[in-house]
């Protein structure tokens, strides 16, 4: 599957890379990983209108440590994005934009799509049972 969704569970809200970088660092962080991609969307290949693409965070989680690791930063167009972020896509109105994104990316159809977005709330319904300890030891290497 090209276009996956990871929800970020509710004790991790607010607390990502932007918010423990300053303003300068978050904008070296996001052009480099812009520039990266040649400003364009490593999932899909397609570009946003207002904005070409936004970077996004892949995290990994380790469940028995309880510990929310940051593994890379990766461009995506806004449909691609508002996927990665359903939950907040859907309290948006923007549920029928993933939907479609998922169709489109991943040859699925709408009963498919909804049964994948329902697996994600799933594991995020587990995830928010967990107080997850933040790690982002990889922007040190990142911004070398």
């Amino acid at each position: 599957m090209k276009l996956t969704i990871e929800l970020v569970p509710k004790s991790s809200w607010y607390s990502n890379v932007r918010s423990c970088v300053s303003k300068m660092e978050w904008d070296t962080i996001r052009h480099k990983c812009y520039k990266k991609a040649n400003y364009k969307c490593e999932i899909c290949g397609e570009v946003g209108k207002i904005h070409p693409v936004e970077c996004h965070e892949i995290w990994k989680f380790d469940d028995k440590n309880e510990i929310q690791k940051l593994v890379g930063l990766i461009s995506l167009c806004p449909n691609c994005h508002k996927t990665k972020h359903v939950g907040l896509s859907q309290v948006r109105g923007e549920i029928e934009i993933v939907i479609t994104q998922l169709n489109k990316v991943n040859n699925m159809n709408r009963k498919e799509a909804l049964s994948y977005i329902n697996e994600a709330f799933k594991i995020w319904r587990k995830r928010n049972l967990i107080k997850w300890e933040l790690d982002i030891d990889y922007l040190k290497e990142y911004l070398r």
